[in-house]
This record gives C-alpha cells, sequence and structure tokens, in this order.
C-alpha cells in the first residue's frame, strides 16, 4: 500500500510539474574513435573520471585498458569559447590523442582518482573482483586487493578526509571499507556491511565528497541506503523509491543525492528527509545496462546516458530532459554507457561521454545571455 501511494504521489507531481526550460546552449564539440578495429574486440567504455585539476581525463572498460587524455587535446581553446555547433566538430582518432596508456590483467568497471595524490595515483575496479592502485607516471601497479572472492567489483571510491580510506562494492553482496596503509599489500579491511538480506549485488558506493561521515551505497534489487563509517551496523538514511537496480548514487551537495536506475529514473534525495524523493527525471531509456550519471555541481546539471544511444541533460530543478544528443554515426548499435561533468566554471561546462562502441564524445555549452541577466 505504501509503494502505491508514492506511485500516485509520483504521479501528481508529474502533472503539475511545469515545462523544462533549457539555459544552455550545448554542442558536440569532438569525436574520437578507432579508425582501424576487427570488430572482433570490443571497446566499451564503461567509466570517465576527470583528475582532481579537471585537465586529464581517464577512461576505462572492456579493452583492459586505463587510456589518459589531455583536455586541450580533445578540445582546442578557441571551440571552448566560440560554442560552434556540431557541423564543425572534430573527429580524431585514439591512437592519434590518447597521451598514454596502461595495460591491466581484467576489464574494468570503476575508475577512481586517489585524493591527496596529486593526480599520480588511480584506484580500479576489475571484472575479476580486484582493486587495484596505479602509479600513472610509472605506469605500474602499487596496491592489490582481492577481497571479494573473484566476484567483480563495480564501484570504488575514496574518502575525502585524511587519512584517505577507500570502499568497494561488488556481486558479492558486499560493501568493503578498506584502509592501504595497514595490513601488507592488500590493505586492511576496516568494515564490511550487506546492505541486502538477500546479498543482492551491491552496484555503486559513493562517500560524501563535501565531507562527513556518510557513504552512499546502491544494490541490484533496488536497495539504496547511507552508511555512517563510524558505525556501519545499520544504515542512517533510506533511498527507497526505485523498481529496479540502483546503478548510480552521486551527491549533488552536502545535503542531497542524485540516483539512477534500471527502472529508467533519476531521483533526487533530501538527505534529511528521504521519506520520499524531492524529484524524479524520467526521459532517458534505461532497462537493464549501466548507462552512466554525473552531476555538475556548479551549474546544477544531470548527465546521463541511455539505451538509444543518446546522451540526456536534466535540470535539477526539472523532471524532463533539457537537452539530448545522439551518437554519431547514427547508424551504430549500441548505448551509451559512461558521462562525466568537468567541475569548474558556473557559465560553462564540459560534459564527456563514451559508448558501448568504444567511442568517445566531449559536448561543450554556455549559459544563454537571458539566463545569465536573471
Amino acid at each position: 500500500m505504501e509503494q502505491l501511494h508514492l506511485e500516485e504521489e509520483d504521479k501528481r507531481d508529474e502533472e503539475k510539474e511545469e515545462e523544462a526550460c533549457c539555459e544552455w546552449d550545448l554542442s558536440l564539440s569532438t569525436v574520437v574513435s578507432s579508425r582501424t578495429t576487427t570488430g572482433v574486440v570490443s571497446d566499451a567504455l564503461g567509466v570517465i573520471e576527470f583528475d582532481p585539476s579537471n585537465t586529464l581525463i581517464a577512461t576505462g572498460g572492456i579493452a583492459r585498458k586505463i587510456r589518459i587524455y589531455t583536455l586541450n587535446s580533445l578540445v582546442l581553446p578557441e571551440r571552448k569559447s566560440e560554442g560552434e555547433n556540431d557541423a564543425t566538430a572534430l573527429f580524431l582518432d585514439h591512437a592519434n590523442v590518447c597521451s598514454y596508456c596502461v595495460c591491466t590483467p581484467a576489464k574494468l568497471s570503476s575508475l577512481r582518482w586517489k585524493p591527496g595524490s596529486g593526480g599520480a595515483v588511480i584506484g580500479s575496479g576489475d571484472y575479476d573482483g580486484v582493486v587495484m592502485e596505479y602509479h600513472l607516471e610509472r605506469r605500474m601497479p602499487i596496491f592489490e586487493r582481492d577481497e571479494h572472492g573473484g566476484r567483480r567489483v563495480w564501484s570504488v571510491d575514496y574518502t575525502h578526509w585524511d587519512p584517505v580510506v577507500g570502499a568497494s562494492g561488488s556481486d558479492d553482496g558486499t560493501m568493503q571499507i578498506w584502509d592501504p596503509r595497514c595490513g601488507g599489500d592488500g590493505g586492511r579491511c576496516v568494515a564490511v556491511t550487506q546492505p541486502s538480506a538477500a546479498r543482492s549485488p551491491v552496484c555503486c558506493v559513493e562517500f560524501n565528497p563535501f565531507g562527513g561521515p556518510l557513504v552512499a551505497v546502491g544494490c541490484a534489487d533496488g536497495k539504496a541506503c547511507g552508511y555512517d563509517v563510524r558505525n556501519m551496523e545499520g544504515p542512517v538514511v533510506v533511498f527507497d523509491g526505485h523498481k529496479k537496480a540502483v546503478t548510480y548514487l552521486k551527491f549533488q551537495d552536502s545535503n542531497t543525492v542524485v540516483s539512477a536506475g534500471t527502472d529508467g529514473l533519476l531521483k533526487l534525495w533530501n538527505i534529511n528527509d528521504s521519506s520520499r524523493a524531492v524529484r524524479r527525471y524520467k526521459g532517458h531509456v534505461n532497462n537493464r545496462s549501466f548507462v552512466g550519471l554525473s552531476v555538475w555541481r556548479h551549474g546544477g546539471l544531470l548527465g546521463c546516458g541511455s539505451e538509444n544511444n543518446q546522451v540526456f541533460v536534466y535540470d535539477k530543478r526539472w523532471g524532463k530532459p533539457i537537452w539530448a544528443h545522439g551518437f554519431e554515426p547514427a547508424s551504430c548499435s549500441g548505448f551509451v554507457s559512461s558521462v562525466c561533468w568537468r567541475q569548474v566554471a558556473y557559465d560553462e561546462c564540459t560534459l564527456v561521454a563514451g559508448d558501448s562502441n568504444g567511442v568517445l564524445q566531449v559536448f561543450v555549452g554556455k549559459q544563454k545571455r537571458s539566463a545569465l541577466s536573471l
């Protein structure tokens, strides 16, 4: 009955919601693909991450490589400022613009730059259930942790306070928090929790990037919650509203979380009152795959992929998309599998997206003059 009541409230909110207004001029800037491909090896991009300086981009996926790009090699300065349209987009080859690669022993599902390392260390979670850290200047692994019984690690993250500890979520149904300084090469596990009684896979973990003890966790059975890392006996907040797997949880600010699910919805939650979602976002297609989710905190925009091979952008104030763009060429089958906003500026934005065919696209935008004058 409670679930039915929530669904009725969602329908009423959708009916009275005002039309979404796009205050941004967004356009395709760059397309990066592989011109030489046999079609045998998949190069699906499962994760994209900007480094702390927002000048480097790391990608990972099926190809067993961490690729590092400089933003300047993908977006020319004049294109950033002029906001040219899609007809003038750059078409580049991965081999020519990738600064360097780090080969990995397994397919990658997650990447995260390690805070406090000056952009020199990146952590990864892979399909073999291993968490690794790589020193990028030396192009070699410096830390390895294999505590998930060989079950795929879907997500890794780090705290944003000192000392830095890490967390990983896995197909084994657990979220583990570990301290890489302790316990030898594999670090010491300082906490383990099983969010789902059915031991449903943990799809995403994220510490509050604004500080504080909260870590958000999402599971394949639709459960999503937050734990206080000082006491992991049970969740301190529950986000109950997705009917299918919760694939991503992202902090919009210190008190607000955005969730994504394979029920085709994004939802905005107030941590201090999570009895129901503040808003839901609908328009993209997501029934089974990880399609990416990223929040641009400065501009209040949400970006996600879609199983119809499009990138969608939502303004957090409205439930309908304000912009969508298909991947080229349109004839290619596939879906947008990863997205990441650059966390800088207020009136200019950069969104990087990757798809299941290994194509990387960069979108740039500027706030419309009419919006700036408001």
